[in-house]
């Protein structure tokens, strides 16, 4: 796959696969003492001038360099290896997951690092999309009048907004929605921000969600938006898995702050902190978390601890179970017998050992 510059505003290192990729393991000679020591004060340097805690880069990036100075990585052979070890060791030594280091000889740094995507990139991104059905894993209408939509991850907003649009009407008619994000790495808050605009009334514009920028100390702000073909006003639960991160969290975590959903399933894997690629010679590219989410209800965010669910269930039993809390809740208020009758029905089936739910597995 070729290479291609980076918009770095995303909040998975993971979910990023539409703009961070790997060039495949080139092969490499072994690494001499003085490439490991380079690489390793270039790497102290740009931890210490761009991670989002200013102590805690310091901390770590005099770390770097007495690792450097012990030639602490003597036993590695490859570029491929010493990025794998920097990367762990750095999650290690901070405790944030978002850290990490891939060899990667084609990287190409944007001459401005937060500029937009050129006109070619555009299209491609737009195509990559495309490919990975704009990050939608399955969307259904579920017997008893409740709609599913499973959303691995949020690419560029451009490049998923007609996507978020025809889901939504689809579901709009629906009593109940459960959203699953079990399966979400994450990607851009600005996409976060406009399927969260789906699901508040007409005219109620609020801030979802903010990040901080160390490097260029600003505060963004992310807004529902205007001008949305449909509204979604019914009831919500929203699945989570220990694998879920990053955005995926922000999304559950916004639901949940805003009390606009429910949230059923795993604590999730708590990655709260946007990274930019920055190259540290000898093809190693190193993702360092340069910003913080700020909720605006809570003030803070899921870094270290994850999001919290309400209702605690196994990832692979969330389904049936926000399924069946969706039913009871309408039920307190059906709108006639017919539909009273028909959500009973459904309920019951639920609970019954031959109704198939999909298998979820991590991924």
């Amino acid at each position: 796959m070729k290479s291609r510059k980076r918009t770095p505003f995303l909040t998975s290192a993971i979910a990023t696969g539409l703009l961070l990729f790997s060039l495949g393991a080139q092969a490499a000679g072994a690494l001499d003492a003085a490439q490991r020591k380079a690489s390793l004060y270039t790497l102290a340097d740009k931890v210490a001038a761009n991670y989002v805690f200013p102590d805690k880069a310091e901390q770590l990036a005099a770390e770097i360099r007495k690792r450097a100075d012990q030639d602490a990585y003597k036993d590695v052979v490859s570029p491929q290896a010493f990025a794998e070890r920097l990367g762990k060791d750095l999650q290690a030594l901070s405790h944030d997951k978002h850290f990490r280091v891939d060899f990667e000889p084609g990287f190409v740094p944007d001459a401005k690092p937060f500029q937009g995507p050129s006109v070619a990139e555009v299209a491609e991104i737009k195509a990559d999309a495309a490919m990975r059905a704009f990050g939608i894993g399955r969307l259904e209408r579920l017997p008893g009048n409740i709609g599913y939509l499973e959303i691995r991850g949020f690419g560029p907003t451009f490049s998923v907004a007609k996507a978020y649009e025809a889901a939504m009407l689809i579901l709009s008619g629906t009593d109940g929605l459960i959203l699953d994000l079990r399966r979400n790495h994450g990607g851009s808050p600005e996409s976060v921000a406009l399927l969260m605009s789906y699901f508040f009334p007409e005219g109620d514009n609020r801030v979802i969600n903010s990040i901080y920028n160390r490097p260029e100390n600003a505060t963004r702000a992310f807004w529902t938006q205007d001008n949305l073909s449909v509204r979604y006003g019914g009831k919500v639960t929203v699945l989570t898995s220990s694998d879920t991160f990053s955005g995926g969290e922000e999304c559950a975590y916004d639901f949940q702050t805003h009390q606009r959903g429910t949230i059923v399933g795993e604590t999730t894997g708590g990655g709260a902190n946007p990274v930019a690629p920055h190259s540290i010679q000898i093809g190693l590219v190193a993702a360092i978390p340069f910003g913080r989410a700020v909720n605006p209800v809570t003030g803070t965010n899921w870094e270290g601890k994850g999001v919290q669910p309400d209702i605690r269930a196994k990832a692979a039993d969330a389904l049936p179970v926000a399924y069946q809390h969706l039913l009871q809740q309408l039920l307190e208020k059906p709108r006639d017998d017919e539909h009273r009758d028909t959500l009973q029905k459904t309920l019951e089936k639920t609970r019954s050992p031959k109704t198939l739910f999909p298998v979820y597995y991590p991924g």
